[in-house]
């Protein structure tokens, strides 16, 4: 869109099936980097991927020209078939429906990246379900337990 300029940055959460960790270090970089390729090609920034076994963060420059709720769909469509095709996991892999999708400005991104980047120490501290109930209440977005994720204790 000529002469439109916007700067809207999305970190962007999503879960495995059933909260499984499917996800194996032995691939998960080929996943993430297909991920990344994804956003490239949908024509948005990818500025980091990264993830544990049961979760994806993704933090994207996103164009007002896509919505947020196409590019995680495409993401995770995507991505599950390339691990489906490539046959990672035993039985058919696939994402839980929905997603946290949490916005940050210019002077804020350095220090979302460290923080996904990070992702495996910040998890020996404390769990999925920790962290995003601390998203969620971080940007005050008013929720219902019931209706998140099926959590695995």
């Amino acid at each position: 869109m000529a002469g439109t300029y916007s700067q809207i940055y999305i970190q962007a959460v999503f879960a495995v099936k059933g909260r499984e960790n499917l996800i194996n270090a032995s691939w998960e970089n080929e996943l993430f980097k297909y991920i990344s390729g994804i956003i490239t090609k949908k024509g948005q920034k990818s500025i980091i991927v990264n993830g544990m076994l049961d979760h994806v963060h993704v933090f994207i420059g996103l164009k007002p020209s896509m919505s947020v709720s196409d590019i995680i769909r495409d993401i995770k469509n995507n991505s599950s078939n390339f691990v489906n095709d490539n046959k990672f996991v035993n039985n058919k892999f696939s994402w839980q429906e929905g997603f946290g999708a949490f916005s940050y400005g210019q002077s804020q991104i350095k220090n979302v990246y460290d923080y996904i980047f990070n992702q495996k120490s910040h998890h020996q501290k404390r769990s999925f379900k920790q962290e995003y109930f601390a998203l969620l209440k971080l940007f005050e977005i008013e929720f219902d337990e019931k209706y998140l994720f099926d959590w695995i204790e």
